[in-house]
């Protein structure tokens, strides 16, 4: 795929060249696993603090925005993967992704300016979906941000966008003149991701903290033995679940525990099935359904926009977003089902005549949850109602499809 450069600014971003891949010679993966793999000719691969224990239960491991991650595990298939997170609770090493703080009395009304969120009046120890938005609203990250406090909050950003998005950030403090801001990248720190419906059960094994407490989006410090994580109500498979960032030297520790006293419960789970995981619950996965020439509004997020962020502006692109969200779009993201063969990433969109191109496939695979083929995509916004008819063009021949309602299944989230 092509370099992806900034359009304000014009930095690229040379470490997210997005290569399309399947990581294993097995049906099950090959039908799954379609994801950004970074490119390693000439730099060694990063290991996160879990990487002898994948190993160790047996995974396949394979570069991913710069580090050796674990796709499968010998023991589950993708499929088998899929229903134990859905019914009981899996273990991802997400270690890779980039977790930053921000501190200083500027931190606020600087991501009031990057980003479309309320984050004044985000509560203390909460965090929301949000985005880096360029000036044409287009989305440079998606991102999750937590409050921690009036000046400091704690941000996670994906790591195959890790150069251009400390370069994007970088360049707006100087064109937004906001300098009492201190960011800092947190090297040193795991990040587990716990997802299912009996996560909670696993991780009140380990602490004393009333996990009940926490919902959905809500974020405590949650005391472990004789150290204390943070440890955030949330995560990207539609389960409850939790992300848990640890001193990157406990990290092992914390995970062997999990995995010992829950090893009925809890199963490390790879980056196959959490593909298959995010596109069940209709979840974005950033440089296929996200990217710059992209709106929130177009990529139907807009619940991101916040209400008072709607009449007061004041962030990158609001004059684009904001005719948008009066006046609609030209495309929005939909999703569809299928039968036959799948409808992969950059699958052509036609009309049900197969004589209009409408638009294109930006994920796709076949679900084990839904039992069917399922998509997501763009497509002209004459055509985003749900059951309307479409064709996908598939190795030259056109298949048939129905947009649908997401999330293909439901979410369970904890509120």
């Amino acid at each position: 795929m092509a370099l992806l450069s900034r359009s304000s600014g014009g930095i690229a971003r040379s470490n997210c060249i997005r290569k399309l891949a399947r990581f294993s010679p097995t049906p099950a993966v090959t039908d799954l696993v379609r994801t950004f793999v970074y490119d390693a000719t000439s730099t060694p691969l990063l290991k996160t603090p879990l990487y002898d224990l994948h190993l160790a239960h047996g995974a396949s491991m394979h570069p991913f925005a710069g580090f050796s991650m674990p796709i499968t595990y010998e023991t589950q298939s993708i499929v088998e993967s899929n229903k134990w997170v859905r019914t009981q609770a899996g273990l991802f090493d997400v270690s890779h992704m980039v977790q930053h703080t921000f501190t200083g009395k500027d931190v606020t009304a600087f991501l009031e300016r990057i980003t479309p969120t309320d984050v004044r009046e985000l509560a203390p120890y909460t965090g929301v979906y949000s985005m880096f938005l360029n000036s044409q609203g287009g989305i440079v990250d998606d991102i999750i941000i937590t409050k921690h406090a009036e000046d400091k909050y704690y941000i996670v950003t994906n790591a195959a966008c890790r150069a251009g998005d400390l370069a994007f950030l970088e360049e707006q403090k100087k064109i937004h003149g906001l300098i009492d801001i201190q960011h800092d990248i947190l090297e040193e720190w795991g990040l587990l991701a716990l997802q299912g419906p009996r996560a909670a059960e696993a991780l009140q094994r380990l602490t004393d903290f009333d996990l009940t407490q926490l919902k959905f989006g809500n974020v405590g410090l949650m005391p472990v033995k004789d150290s204390k994580y943070w440890v955030s109500r949330s995560g990207y498979t539609g389960e409850d679940g939790f992300e848990i960032s640890v001193p990157k030297e406990e990290t092992l520790g914390f995970a062997e525990r999990l995995l010992g006293e829950s090893n009925s419960v809890v199963k490390l789970a790879g980056l196959g099935v959490r593909d298959a995981l995010r596109l069940e619950a209709g979840l974005c996965l950033y440089g296929h359904d996200l990217d710059e020439t992209t709106t929130p509004i177009q990529a139907s997020l807009s619940w991101v926009v916040g209400k008072r962020r709607r009449v007061d502006g004041g962030f990158n692109g609001y004059e684009v977003i904001s005719d948008e969200l009066k006046n609609g779009t030209t495309r929005r993201r939909v999703g569809f089902v299928s039968d036959g063969p799948p409808a992969r990433e950059g699958s052509k969109i036609y009309d049900e005549t197969g004589m209009k191109l409408i638009g294109a496939v930006t994920s796709g695979l076949p679900s084990p949850s839904v039992g069917r083929n399922i998509a997501m995509g763009y497509v002209e916004r004459v055509f985003m109602k749900r059951d309307t008819n479409v064709l996908f063009d598939i190795r030259s021949r056109k298949r048939p499809g129905t947009v649908a309602k997401m999330p293909f299944v439901p979410t369970k989230y904890y509120r």
